[in-house]
C-alpha cells in the first residue's frame, strides 16, 4: 500500500548535491514533488521532496539522503488511509 509522505531536507554542503540528486533520479518514479529553495545569506538549501510510495520505499530513500554528508532530514507521513 502506497503512502503520501515528504521529506524536508537542509542541504549545507554543496558537496552533497550531486548524491543527492543523484538518488532523487533513483526514485523519481516515486517522486510526485519538489521544492528547492537556497537561502543564500545562511549558505543551504531547503529542499521539500513529496512522495506516493509504499512506506519501505520512502524508508529507504530518506535513510540514504540522511547518511549523505551535509544534509539533514525528516520524514512526515500522511495519516494511512489517504
Amino acid at each position: 500500500m502506497n503512502r503520501i509522505a515528504v521529506i524536508s531536507l537542509i542541504v549545507s554542503e554543496r558537496s552533497a548535491v550531486e548524491p543527492l540528486n543523484a538518488l532523487l533520479h533513483d526514485y523519481a518514479d516515486s517522486i510526485i514533488g519538489r521544492m528547492g529553495i537556497p537561502v543564500r545569506q545562511r549558505g543551504v538549501n531547503l529542499i521539500s521532496i513529496a512522495l506516493d510510495a509504499p512506506q519501505e520505499t520512502v524508508s529507504a530513500l530518506a535513510g540514504k539522503l540522511g547518511r549523505l554528508h551535509g544534509v539533514t532530514s525528516k520524514t512526515v507521513y500522511a495519516p494511512e488511509g489517504l
